[in-house]
């Protein structure tokens, strides 16, 4: 999508509500607030592009019925707070939290407008709702399975590299930490493999932590963050240039040379998020909506990096992808 072409669409979209919805709130415009985790929103531009376009397909027009305020902290922990505070006192009838850091920021700030969270990491463990099937409160949306998956990630990488023996986790913030390295760890123990742990705590370390992989002998990496989606360029080049496979949860970082993915379809989150919110502008209760976990999953294999770095995929893993870069 060109420049032009992506400008005009955000200026095309968002949100219907009925007459009576709008009288109650005592104004004819609706407001949706967004906490993404970029600092732009060209940044944004992969999944920002579907949620606007997911609004625009269920009637929702920019300036006539909906006013539509994004936020970007640009990854800093500190900007999190500032900026959801920012959206509650803007009067805001819903609000949609990309990733868990934007969801908890506004946990913090409002117990009232309803928020829609849409990449969470374990919405329980996390402290977002107390239960997926009866959320109660004013959170609600979808939640991820990164530790259920942990051992997945581990078994395609070691069937796509024969030789795996050790591997490394690189991850950008606590969130991470937290919640992925202990299932990350118990998955490599189960497979025989080495593990580490590396934090990639600014862009400027990424093509050292590479660096110091390939030095260490760690055979593969699994890749965990926003910010380290944010950079996916930098990581691709890094990774082709030290010759080190990779796997991630995010599809969309693959074609910029990882080498595969396996995880939730993102585009889709952005899409079902939006129709949370729609229900919740015309009268459903967050408190009600039950979280959604997913049930399709997406595998990507990147063929142009593996004979970059001189692997040869094994049929097996072609046949399961759903996509396959050549």
């Amino acid at each position: 999508m060109r420049r032009r072409e992506f400008i005009a669409l955000l200026g095309t979209s968002i949100l219907p509500w009925t007459l009576a919805a709008r009288a109650q709130q005592g104004r004819k415009i609706t407001r949706i607030g967004v906490l993404w985790h970029a600092g732009s929103a060209e940044e944004e531009r992969e999944y920002l592009t579907v949620l606007v376009k997911a609004f625009s397909d269920l009637g929702y027009v920019e300036g006539k019925n909906v006013e539509f305020l994004h936020r970007y902290p640009a990854e800093q922990p500190d900007r999190y707070p500032i900026l959801a505070r920012e959206l509650v006192e803007s009067n805001i009838d819903v609000a949609i939290a990309v990733t868990t850091s934007g969801a908890v920021a506004l946990k913090q700030i409002t117990s009232m407008i309803p928020i829609v969270f849409v990449l969470a990491g374990d919405a329980v463990a996390n402290g977002l709702v107390p239960n997926l099937a009866h959320p109660g409160g004013n959170m609600t949306g979808l939640s991820m399975m990164w530790n259920d998956l942990s051992g997945k990630f581990l078994a395609l990488l070691k069937e796509a590299v024969p030789n795996l023996s050790s591997v490394a986790t690189f991850w950008d913030s606590p969130v991470q930490k937290g919640a992925l390295r202990p299932a990350l760890a118990t998955a490599a123990e189960a497979l025989g493999l080495a593990f580490r742990s590396i934090e990639i705590p600014a862009p400027d370390a990424i093509e050292p932590a590479f660096a110091q992989a390939r030095s260490d002998r760690i055979d593969g990496v699994f890749l965990s963050g926003a910010m380290l989606f944010n950079e996916r360029a930098r990581v691709g080049a890094a990774a082709l240039a030290h010759r080190m496979p990779t796997i991630t949860y995010i599809a969309e970082m693959v074609p910029y040379g990882l080498l595969m993915s396996y995880g939730q379809d993102f585009p889709d989150y952005f899409r079902k998020a939006a129709g949370y919110a729609d229900k919740i502008l015309r009268g459903a209760k967050p408190a009600d909506l039950p979280v959604e976990q997913p049930t399709r999953f997406k595998q990507v294999v990147n063929l142009k990096v593996a004979k970059a770095i001189g692997l040869t995929i094994p049929q097996s893993l072609l046949v399961t992808a759903d996509k396959v870069i050549e």
